[in-house]
C-alpha cells in the first residue's frame, strides 16, 4: 500500500511522539532544540552543511549524510558559511532505532520515501521533497532518502 503525504509528518501514541519527520533551514550558527527522549536523525538536504558541536561532539553535517545523535544533548550548528535545508527523522529513544539511507536513481526501497527530485516512485509522480509511505519495494528514477522506523504505518 502507497500513498502520498506532505513532507511534515508527526505520529503520536497516547500523547507521546513516536516519529516525526520534518525539514529545516539553518542559516546561522546556533543552538538545537532540546528534545528529551527523542533520537534524531539530520540529512542535509541543500547548502554545504555545517558541524554539529557540543561537550565532547563533533559531528560534520554533509550534504546527504545522515547523522544520528540523541536529541537530549545540547548541540550548536557551527560553520554555517551559507544556508542549508535539512531533513530530520524523530523517534522515540525507546523504540528501535530509525534506519536513514540515501540511495541513487534506479534503487528500490520502502517505508517513508522523500523524493531529491522531480520523477517518479513507484507509479506516482512525485515533486522534489515529496514524501511517499510505502509497505512494499517502490522503484525511483531519481535520487531519495528512506527512512524505516517504528510509527510509519498507521
Amino acid at each position: 500500500v502507497s500513498d502520498k503525504s506532505h513532507i511534515e509528518g508527526l505520529r503520536e501514541r497516547e500523547g507521546r511522539l513516536i516519529l516525526r519527520l520534518s525539514r529545516a533551514m539553518v542559516v546561522e550558527d546556533g543552538a538545537f532544540s532540546i528534545w528529551p527522549n527523542i533520537a534524531r536523525i539530520l540529512t542535509v538536504l541543500s547548502g554545504p552543511g555545517f558541524d554539529l558541536v557540543g561537550e565532547g561532539l563533533h559531528l560534520p553535517a554533509g550534504p546527504l549524510h545522515p547523522v544520528a545523535f540523541a536529541g537530549d544533548v545540547a548541540l550548536r550548528a557551527v560553520g554555517v558559511a551559507q544556508p542549508s535545508e535539512d531533513f530530520n527523522v524523530m523517534t522515540a529513544a525507546d523504540l528501535p532505532p530509525a534506519k536513514v539511507a540515501v540511495y541513487p536513481a534506479g534503487t528500490s526501497a520502502q517505508g517513508a520515501l522523500l523524493a531529491l527530485a522531480a520523477g517518479r516512485i513507484g507509479a506516482l509522480d512525485v515533486a522534489r521533497y515529496d514524501l511517499v509511505l510505502t509497505d512494499q519495494p517502490l522503484l525511483a528514477d531519481m535520487p531519495m532518502i528512506a527512512v524505516q522506523a517504528v510509527g510509519l504505518q498507521q
